[in-house]
């Protein structure tokens, strides 16, 4: 059995973040990492890997699409535990939005003829939670969204999805795409022998005329949405002190609630 786990290289988000002069994410001006919500994807697909219940013959393919920084993500990954790595690179992809983005990830899953495809829920960076589905669609497989765990016996994928009122189990035949939440289960830290492994592992590098994508499908110029302006966040002001030397405190509170319409 072989398991794709999509994994993506973002600015982290303790640092300074920002856009680039063309308005899109500033990804050389500050450090990066792989996204913290795909870790989940990647712990789940390594604990089915060691239990055994998918048979003892299963792969963990890291796969990524970026720049060249993006190649930390899988190196990530494979310190992790990953078996090997997919870079899809190609100066083309540059400003490449969720569709775009989501063909080319369909056409590396099919060069890579998984069994299973998993995804965090979202990206750190754009929060936008679209890919697995569209990801799904592409590839005509039926999608598992939202685990909070993940199973699978070879044949069949089964997650659990918690709402707020109620969980549901979920069940796909395979192939399928499955997305799972930060409620997966922590994901593992890279252990000095995995980092000493991961060194050795083989990473290949695709780019777009390997996957049989047009390059002017992609990028920018392809992209359904553009950003037309950005500005910087502007600074926290400090807060309003009232104090009640006189008595007047609790007016003071009153009115600032009311004006505010806060009550």
């Amino acid at each position: 059995m072989k398991i794709a786990v999509l994994v993506k290289y973002v600015p982290d988000a303790t640092g300074d973040r920002g856009f680039a002069d063309d308005a899109t994410v500033d990804r050389e001006g500050t450090d990066g990492l792989l996204s913290e919500l795909d870790e989940y994807a990647l712990e789940q697909a390594l604990r089915i890997a060691e239990d055994g219940d998918a048979g003892d013959d299963v792969e963990v393919v890291a796969v990524t699409v970026g720049p060249d920084d993006a190649a930390d993500a899988i190196k990530r990954a494979l310190q992790m535990g990953a078996h090997s790595g997919v870079h899809v690179l190609d100066d083309a992809l540059h400003g490449s939005d969720a569709p775009a983005t989501s063909a080319v990830l369909a056409a590396a899953v099919r060069k890579l003829e998984p069994d299973l495809v998993m995804c965090g829920m979202a990206s750190t960076d754009g929060s936008m939670g679209v890919v697995p589905a569209m990801l799904a669609e592409r590839l005509g497989w039926p999608a598992a969204t939202f685990g909070a765990t993940v199973a699978t016996d070879g044949s069949t994928v089964t997650i659990r999805r918690d709402g707020d009122v109620a969980s549901q189990t979920v069940e796909a035949a395979l192939p399928a795409v499955v997305s799972v939440t930060d409620q997966s289960g922590e994901a593992r830290y890279p252990s000095m022998k995995g980092i000493l492994a991961a060194k050795k592992k083989p990473v290949e590098t695709w780019d777009l005329a390997d996957l049989g994508v047009e390059p002017a499908t992609v990028g920018a110029g392809a992209a359904w949405t553009a950003v037309r302006q950005t500005a910087p966040r502007p600074p926290r002001e400090a807060g309003r002190q009232v104090t009640d030397e006189d008595g007047s405190g609790a007016s003071a509170l009153v009115e600032f609630l009311s004006a505010g319409k806060y009550v």
